[in-house]
């Protein structure tokens, strides 16, 4: 999966779970054998993607390495404040 369809894939799971969809932004930052991705959202919309325990966090987490798990690359997802 390429970079931008990670990015798209992003947006497209955590939308849902947003009261300011409009305010979803996915950053990427290309190192050697790493691409970190950065997501921000509204701050009051930032609980809800990080959830109880950070159980939503690890979910997307989840999800974003199985989409990537063919590239050569390691996937990382930060969340923003």
């Amino acid at each position: 999966m390429n970079e931008l369809s990670l990015e798209e894939l992003i947006v497209s799971i955590v939308e849902p779970l947003v009261d300011f969809p409009e305010d979803i932004h996915v950053s990427s930052l290309k190192k050697d054998e790493q691409v970190i991705y950065t997501l921000s959202v509204n701050a009051e919309d930032t609980g809800k993607v990080i959830g109880k325990q950070g159980r939503t966090a690890k979910a997307i987490r989840t999800v974003i390495f199985a989409a990537s798990a063919e590239s050569s690359k390691k996937v990382q997802l930060e969340i923003a404040d």
